[in-house]
């Protein structure tokens, strides 16, 4: 605890984080850079960090700021005087590590998808209803400035009834066969290729905006067949899609097409929205994260107008620098975590949380049996 210039006992929240890699520096950086700009936030200190091999998370502990390092996951999740578990192992292993840590009253945030499978899904949903510990996932679009202003819009009645959702989430790092295989392009490791990996979040973004989706028509595509073993000789099968494509309805009546794909020549990462509705419209790319690109039927000047989405009065932007100095993708990390910290400080419910990830992975196991089944599939 520490005492506040107000006199209030402060919590300082102890961060475990699973995973050193990617992710791990991800989500290190944007927990370092809370004090400096969102002062009202609540203390937290890099505690304990998780990681193989040894060398790896004996260096990304140093790098990263944290005080202690294991090559053991169940450390960190069974050490006491850990506050809050961040897991950000493959997808396999979010449920073991989340559950254990909910059932031991930690509260967790978890990289999404929130499992491999639907199954450990439910699990690690039934864990957190059950846990004192909050139970958040790493939906990270939501916290996108943009985005965060298009929700306001929506809700405050700019697009009428909305009729159409697209959501493309564009990639090509996968495109050269010779790429090596891994944990990424094998389904029991992570359940699902580009459906799991990208189109989660457009199907995120899709509930956040627009509403639950409540049936879909998938198709699934796998180009390349296996892929050569890093760093060894031979190769192994991919076992999951390269690509994906789904046709939805919403619950609400709306029409959803969806499209993602680690085989788009020339796409790096781009996150795409548009939604149409009768009185409105919007569009997003994240490759020009800043803008937010919008239509008003009831002042058509020609057609869409780009917002700059830097001044003040937008979302999150105030903690940040003057109008126009732009942020970027690792900013977004800074406003979820700052968000969940909150939250778990004043008692409040977190969203996304694991039933927001349920919910989207109850679509990617309905567009994975439409593919296979090649018909329409209720989400369950």
């Amino acid at each position: 605890m520490l005492i506040g210039s107000n006199g209030v006992k402060n919590m300082t929240y102890k961060i475990g984080m699973l995973g050193h890699g990617f992710m791990g520096k991800t989500h290190s950086n944007a927990l370092s850079r809370i004090p400096l700009f969102f002062e009202d936030a609540p203390e937290i200190e890099l505690e304990f960090i998780a990681g193989i091999p040894e060398e790896g998370v004996s260096k990304a502990s140093k790098r990263y700021g944290f005080n202690r390092y294991t090559t053991d996951l169940d450390e960190v999740v069974e050490e006491d005087d850990i506050d809050i578990i961040a897991n950000l192992t493959p997808n396999f292993l979010h449920s073991e590590p989340s559950i254990k840590a909910l059932e031991n009253g930690k509260s967790v945030f978890c990289e999404k998808p929130l499992a491999n499978t639907l199954e450990n899904a439910r699990k690690m949903t039934n864990a957190a209803e059950k846990s004192d510990g909050e139970a958040g996932i790493s939906f990270v679009y939501r916290f996108v400035p943009a985005i965060r202003l298009a929700k306001q819009m929506i809700d405050e009645g700019l697009l009428g009834e909305i009729h159409h959702f697209r959501g493309l989430y564009l990639q090509d790092w996968l495109v050269d066969p010779e790429s090596p295989w891994s944990w990424r392009v094998d389904e029991d490791s992570a359940g699902s290729g580009a459906l799991g990996d990208l189109g989660a979040h457009s199907i995120d973004l899709a509930r956040y905006l627009v509403g639950d989706i409540e049936s879909v028509s998938g198709h699934m595509r796998t180009f390349v067949d296996e892929r050569p073993l890093p760093e060894e000789e031979g190769t192994k099968p991919v076992t999951v899609d390269d690509a994906y494509s789904m046709q939805a309805e919403f619950e609400n009546g709306a029409m959803g097409l969806f499209e993602a794909s680690r085989f788009s020549t020339g796409y790096k990462n781009d996150n795409k929205i548009e939604i149409h509705g009768s009185d409105g419209a919007i569009r997003f790319s994240l490759e020009s994260i800043n803008e937010l690109e919008i239509y008003d039927r009831s002042d058509d000047e020609g057609g869409f107008k780009t917002i700059l989405v830097t001044n003040p009065e937008h979302p999150f932007i105030e903690a940040w620098w003057p109008p126009g100095h732009v942020i970027g993708w690792e900013h977004a990390f800074v406003h979820e975590w700052v968000s969940f910290l909150t939250a778990i400080s004043k008692g409040e419910e977190y969203h996304p949380n694991f039933k927001d990830g349920l919910r989207v992975q109850e679509v990617l196991e309905a567009a994975m049996r439409s593919a296979e089944e090649r018909k329409w599939v209720k989400v369950r």
